[in-house]
């Protein structure tokens, strides 16, 4: 029997009842705070019993000696699969993320803007990675003769993205040799991923049928190698927001918790790992113990990614598990699509 499904009526609503209220105040939800918070219309000692009864089948904890109750990660899963209602950006918030981000004068300067922006419109920890630049398709590839000898070896990217190497030539080619060259390299080229031409570069070349000149130049350029589409990743791969948003909540008054924040955003290894696993389409919500990794156990990453030049970008937010799912997950998913428009 899958989660939530055990549960009665009255246990799914006081459930949400409680959740809601530990959202809002940050502070153990009790019998008496949930029924004036909550137009659920039962009494406090009708609710007091429900939430014992969440708390035998694992949805609630009550810390130490603390008469309310606080959600397990195992709640919070079920609040945002089968009880929230999304709440989607209001105009205010919309008009701030589309002026912020067409502002940026470059992809990477446009995320970290969509980090940023997204961070404090959340109160969280805004995060973004760019696609993995090996993953990105070969548009074409342009020659264009500067010298008598030199070439510029010119990679168009579906991401928008321009590469230019120069080639030194061993003498002088006509420009219908060149042409045959570059229909060649985009027969055989265009439309694959970085990756994809690397491993395979000098297989799809090393045959080509060519006029001698051509193939003196064709030969130069197997000669260069892969390394003509080698594009260095960028070296912090992770963007983040301000984490200043964060310190303020209440669950980073504690040592242990403030420490593991800035374990994460002083290193960030942790958290790129995580987010290189999030290329599935879409939206992605994990929740504290549901992270493989430890460091992450105490927090909630959620996510949205969005497609650039055939290749998966990923932008979101981390914060504490009480998060208001319903306000973040709609901006979140607002945000990964207007990037993605940008970026076309």
């Amino acid at each position: 029997m899958s989660d939530g499904e055990s549960l009665t009526e009255r246990e799914r609503r006081v459930l949400e009842a409680v959740i809601e209220t530990y959202i809002a105040t940050a502070e153990p939800a009790g019998s008496h705070t949930v029924a004036r918070r909550s137009a659920l219309g039962i009494s406090p000692a009708s609710i007091r019993s429900t939430m014992g009864e969440l708390e035998a089948k694992g949805y609630l904890f009550h810390p130490h000696t603390s008469a309310g109750r606080i959600p397990t990660d195992r709640a919070y899963r079920l609040y945002v699969d089968a009880m929230v209602q999304r709440v989607p950006p209001g105009a205010e918030a919309c008009e701030h993320l589309e002026t912020e981000l067409s502002a940026g004068f470059s992809s990477d300067d446009l995320l970290a803007r969509a980090a940023q922006v997204l961070g404090i419109l959340t109160q969280e920890l805004g995060v973004a990675v760019a696609p993995a630049l090996e993953a990105i398709v070969l548009d074409r590839v342009d020659l264009v003769p500067v010298s008598t000898d030199r070439l510029l070896f010119v990679l168009n990217l579906r991401s928008g993205t321009v590469r230019s190497i120069f080639i030194r030539l061993r003498g002088l080619l006509s420009q219908p040799d060149v042409d045959e060259v570059q229909r060649v390299l985009n027969e055989r080229l265009g439309g694959l991923t970085l990756r994809e031409i690397r491993a395979t570069f000098a297989d799809r070349l090393r045959d080509a049928n060519a006029s001698p000149e051509a193939g003196d130049l064709l030969d130069i350029i197997l000669a260069e190698g892969d390394g003509l589409f080698d594009i260095p990743e960028p070296h912090e791969p992770v963007m983040l927001g301000s984490a200043a948003v964060l310190i303020e909540q209440p669950e980073f008054a504690s040592t242990e918790q403030m420490r593991s924040l800035l374990t994460l955003t002083d290193g960030r290894g942790l958290l790129r790992d995580a987010l290189a696993e999030r290329t599935r389409e879409g939206l992605t919500v994990t929740i504290g113990g549901e992270h493989p990794e430890p460091g992450l156990a105490g927090f909630t990453l959620v996510t949205s990614t969005y497609r650039r030049g055939g290749a998966t970008g990923v932008i979101g937010v981390l914060g504490p598990t009480r998060m208001p799912y319903d306000k973040v997950v709609g901006l979140v998913e607002h945000t990964g699509r207007l990037i993605e428009g940008l970026l076309q």
